[in-house]
């Protein structure tokens, strides 16, 4: 279904159909019934007769052409015959006429066949064609400018070489002049026709532009929306669901039927877990850039320090296959940006990681020896934008993140992420 783009810029003679959708990637434009932007559209209705020449035509257009070519330049030939002229008059002009039909794979060659039906005959039209269309294809290129001497050469020159001597000068220079004319007339025709080609491409082309626009602006607003959900679920759900786990943890603590503190701590439970739901589904609306992509987590920390190119060992204890992906995607962004900063202002330097999961807690620390020829501690890293994400990061989990260097000429990063979340909003 062509867009209202499409009908605009000429890719299709039908304008956008009444009443359908407009698609622009995932985004759905609903269109006013027979109107667009306000204007009545619709499909420009022609008798049958005309519908049917138009598609007759598009299907074979480059053949009519070809053969209205032909057919011209033969007319321009028959109505200028000399009953008194030689055989080869004939034989040239026809000829000419003949080489006009592949002017498109060999636009130079039938200017140099053509040209000599022009001087010794009557085939002026064939060798302006062929101007033309070689003006189309090559532009001002050599092979023009030959081909345009060549046609002004037959305008100006009258075979045979008797009668051309015969004439006074002023005849020599009308025909200086109209030969400039039958030479320049089909190389601009020819150069306007390739510039309404080069047009049409780049009208073509804007309005490709103008659809990848209109998706662009599609995902600006989706990323916009899930924003607003995001916004919206954290002002709501979580203060709602916050407080019912508030009153399940007051009413396990007042209650002495066993039972009902049971039913109490599963209502604290499932609140909690709820909580915790939520914000992974928030961090994923507020995603806005568009990728979906798998994001890494612990299990692929062996894979990163392997392959940090600094002599690095890796330690990990507890169970770490269950943990929030949250969390876990906090912990290989932690550790990648701290094998990264050794790598940069530690020259290397031996790096320990160690993570560490218990019950209520996960502990992630990085540490690095002194760097090979280190002469103070201050040049170690203390602090850049690195450290500055990784610290916002860790609030963003309720964690604690500390970042400094150590006695022995080191630095040490550690961060704490807790496994059980507070119950604030």
């Amino acid at each position: 279904m062509p867009s209202v783009m499409t009908a605009q810029y000429g890719e299709d003679r039908r304008i956008a159909d009444t009443g359908g959708p407009t698609l622009a990637g995932k985004a759905v434009e609903r269109l006013p019934s027979g109107r667009v932007n306000g204007v009545p559209t619709g499909r420009v209705r022609r008798p049958a007769l005309v519908e049917a020449l138009a598609r007759l035509v598009g299907r074979h257009r480059q053949l009519a052409f070809d053969a209205g070519a032909v057919a011209i330049a033969a007319l321009d030939v028959w109505l200028r015959v000399v009953p008194e002229a030689e055989p080869y008059n004939y034989v040239l002009s026809v000829v000419s006429v003949a080489a006009v039909a592949f002017r498109r794979r060999f636009p130079f060659l039938v200017v140099l066949i053509a040209v000599p039906g022009f001087l010794a005959g009557w085939a002026q039209l064939a060798a302006m064609i062929a101007l033309g269309t070689l003006a189309r294809r090559k532009l001002l290129s050599r092979q023009t400018y030959i081909a345009a001497g060549l046609v002004w050469l037959s305008r100006f020159f009258l075979w045979p070489p008797g009668d051309f001597l015969a004439l006074d000068w002023k005849t020599h220079v009308h025909d200086a002049i109209y030969g400039c004319i039958v030479a320049g007339m089909p190389i601009a025709i020819g150069l306007l026709a390739h510039a309404r080609e080069e047009l049409s491409a780049r009208i073509t082309e804007l309005a490709a532009s103008r659809e990848r626009e209109r998706l662009l602006h599609a995902h600006a607003v989706r990323a916009d929306e899930r924003a607003r959900l995001a916004r919206e679920m954290h002002d709501v759900v979580s203060h709602q669901v916050s407080l019912i786990a508030m009153q399940a943890g007051a009413l396990r603590m007042a209650a002495a039927d066993p039972n009902a503190k049971q039913v109490a701590g599963t209502i604290r439970m499932l609140s909690t877990r709820t909580l915790d739901e939520l914000r992974q589904l928030v961090s994923v609306l507020r995603t806005t850039s568009g990728d979906d992509s798998p994001q890494p987590r612990v299990a692929d920390l062996p894979q990163l320090v392997s392959s940090a190119g600094i002599p690095a060992t890796l330690t990990v204890r507890g169970p770490v296959d269950d943990l929030p992906a949250p969390v876990s995607g906090a912990v290989y962004r932690t550790v990648q940006e701290a094998l990264t900063n050794v790598r940069k202002h530690a020259g290397g330097a031996v790096t320990s990681v160690f993570v560490v999961a218990e019950a209520d807690e996960l502990r992630v620390e990085v540490r690095n020896e002194a760097p090979d020829g280190q002469r103070e501690c201050g040049t170690l890293p203390s602090g850049g934008h690195g450290l500055v994400g990784l610290r916002e990061r860790a609030a963003l989990l309720d964690g604690e993140f500390e970042a400094g260097p150590t006695d022995g000429g080191g630095f040490a990063l550690k961060v704490t992420f807790p496994l059980v979340r507070p119950l604030t909003t």
